[in-house]
């Protein structure tokens, strides 16, 4: 598969030769949302609390006599049924992880990326950095680029702290290594930008699946 590659001036510079075996391959839904609702279930802290009949103070006397008023017999002013009272079945602490095999997890990668480059929402750009942390030279790109109202998703090959903190305060894009991208990651977003020799790092990250 051929994809165009552009310079960060938004100008069309040759092709590139994407992986069939990745960028090529049919995507599999089924996998893509194990891994999808994998990932969100992680991210729950799972902290969750209400306070039952039995934690919630107070209400140790009998608010009337059992017979004789007209009403209903209460036992506490801390029942379920009465405001300021426990909470019936309410949420509990737990622990929401899931688990997926390494196999699987690369194979939702793989069908992310996929479906990105079918869609035609990939862009290869040159590599790139910044002397300096400024946001306004990665927003010039981005406008280069035409992606300043998309939310965009930059893969660079390795961590680059300059080019981190420029692109932190622009709210629609994300900046994250290549090789540490989740298939949440790469399908949460309108354009996936990658950097060229980005391109090597996530063919490197899925030799053994392929070869396997």
């Amino acid at each position: 598969m051929k994809i165009q590659r552009y310079t960060i001036s938004g100008a069309q510079d040759g092709e590139v030769v994407l992986d069939d075996r990745i960028f090529g391959m049919e995507p599999k839904p089924a996998v893509v949302y194990q891994a999808v609702r994998t990932h969100l279930a992680n991210q729950r802290q799972g902290t969750h609390k209400t306070k039952e009949r039995s934690e919630v103070h107070g209400g140790g006397k009998k608010p009337w006599r059992q017979k004789g008023r007209g009403t209903a017999r209460a036992g506490s002013s801390r029942s379920p049924l009465w405001v300021g009272g426990g909470t019936i079945f309410g949420p509990r602490p737990r622990d929401y992880r899931l688990k997926l095999p390494e196999k699987v997890r690369k194979l939702a990668r793989m069908s992310a990326f996929a479906m990105k480059a079918q869609d035609n929402q990939l862009m290869v750009v040159e590599d790139f950095s910044v002397p300096e942390p400024k946001t306004k030279e990665i927003a010039a790109i981005l406008k280069a680029l035409s992606l300043d109202r998309r939310k965009t998703l930059l893969l660079v090959p390795e961590y680059d702290g300059n080019l981190w903190r420029a692109g932190r305060n622009i709210p629609n894009l994300c900046i994250m290594e290549a090789a540490k991208a989740t298939a949440y990651d790469i399908l949460n977003n309108q354009t996936l930008l990658i950097q060229q020799s980005a391109l090597s790092v996530i063919e490197r990250s899925f030799s053994s699946f392929l070869e396997g």
